[in-house]
Order: structure tokens, then C-alpha cells, then sequence
């Protein structure tokens, strides 16, 4: 179930609120469309898509790559945070200004002005693949929220309570939609449900995640 923020006939339609601490942003990020979009192309041509090891061994069927001080990586070694692209040895692509202007926009509409990510981690599905429900602890400070920007072919996101086993709400997602969690929410667990096959115009059969956190 969601809440709308405001009571039919005021502004803003298309903002709901799916649980204190946890908006839903519809179209969000068409505002910023073509420049997200080419900051995209130009990230992914520095730091390509990779599927990355869980720590038990298992190639993740979800492509990645990072951009931002400080990027997501999972190996052998664990889940973790750093500032070098372990397969180039570089450091991670810096965040856009297109993105981080997204990204401090969608949390202050959202309640949480005081935003300021220092990673965002780009992932890449295609039909079949998921998410499974899973909590963001891998950060330092829990205070701070985290932004999903959705591009790309429509999925379902599983908005779930703070125990594994609680019942998630299935959150249909599109093109330029935005959620915001942090505060009560920021511990809840989330994942996305197999994607369907489809194409997008700009994107091709993908769903593009942009996943902004602070993270150190």
C-alpha cells in the first residue's frame, strides 16, 4: 500500500510515501534524462560492466560498475568499499555533476537535505536476472539515506520490513522513477524480481540501477 504525501488536488501527484522515511519519486529523473544518459555512456567506457564474485565464489548475475571517491566491490575477500577499480587499478570514474545534482535533489524532495554521496554503484540486468532481498550495511553512517534511480526497461522492486522474512510490497518501477529510504527505512530489506524481456529505446533489453550511498 502507499500513502500519498499530499491529499488529492494538491501539487505534486506523483510523489508517494511507501513507509516513513521511504518515497516514491515517479519520473523524477526525466528531468536530467539526456545528461544522465551521456555522463552514463561515458562512465561505463572508463569502468566497464563487470560481474563481480560473491564472496562465496558465485559470479553475480547482475553487471556492475561504480563511479564516485569510493566504489561497491564483492570478491573472495568480502563486500567492501574502496576508492580503485580492482580490475583497471585506477580509481572509479568521478560522479557526474549530473548525477550528484540528481541524486541531493531526490533526497531533499525526500526529506533528507543534508545528502552528500560519495559512491554510486551502476547495475546492469537483463531478462531473467534479480535481486534478492538483501539490507545496504556495508556503509558507515545509517543516518544517511540511500537514492535508487530506475532507467531502462520496467522492473519490480520488493520493498520489504526489517527482517528477511517480513512480506515485501512488489513496487512496479519505470524509466526515470526514483526511491528514496533512509531514517526508519533505512534498514528494510529491498531486492527487484526476475525482469521480464523488453526494450527500451535508449537503453536496449537493460535496466539501468544507479544506486547512490554514502558511504564512508
Amino acid at each position: 500500500m502507499t500513502f500519498p504525501l499530499f491529499p488529492a488536488g494538491n501539487a505534486c501527484p506523483q510523489k508517494e510515501r511507501l513507509a516513513p522515511g521511504a518515497v516514491f519519486l515517479h519520473g523524477f529523473a526525466l528531468r536530467e534524462e539526456t545528461s544522465i544518459l551521456t555522463a552514463l555512456r561515458q562512465i561505463t567506457a572508463e569502468a566497464p560492466f563487470r560481474h563481480m564474485l560473491t564472496p562465496g565464489g558465485r559470479r553475480m548475475s547482475v553487471a556492475m560498475t561504480n563511479c564516485g571517491p569510493l566504489g561497491w566491490i564483492s570478491d573472495r575477500s568480502g563486500y567492501r568499499y574502496g576508492p580503485v577499480d580492482p580490475e583497471s587499478g585506477k580509481r572509479w570514474p568521478a560522479m557526474p555533476e549530473a548525477f550528484l545534482r540528481l541524486a541531493i535533489d531526490a533526497a531533499n524532495e525526500a526529506g533528507f537535505p543534508s545528502f552528500r554521496p560519495d559512491a554510486c554503484l551502476v547495475n546492469r540486468y537483463e531478462a531473467g536476472t534479480k535481486l534478492s532481498l538483501h539490507q545496504d550495511r556495508d556503509e558507515r553512517d545509517f543516518s544517511q539515506p540511500i537514492v535508487s534511480v530506475s532507467l531502462g526497461i520496467p522492473a519490480v522492486f520488493l520493498f520489504g520490513g526489517e527482517k528477511r522474512a517480513d512480506k515485501a510490497e512488489r513496487i512496479p518501477v519505470a524509466h526515470g522513477d526514483v526511491i528514496v529510504w533512509g531514517g526508519p527505512a533505512r534498514l528494510r530489506f529491498h531486492g527487484v524480481l526476475p525482469l521480464k524481456a523488453a526494450v527500451h529505446p535508449v537503453c536496449g533489453p537493460y535496466r539501468i540501477n544507479l544506486t547512490f550511498r554514502k558511504a564512508g
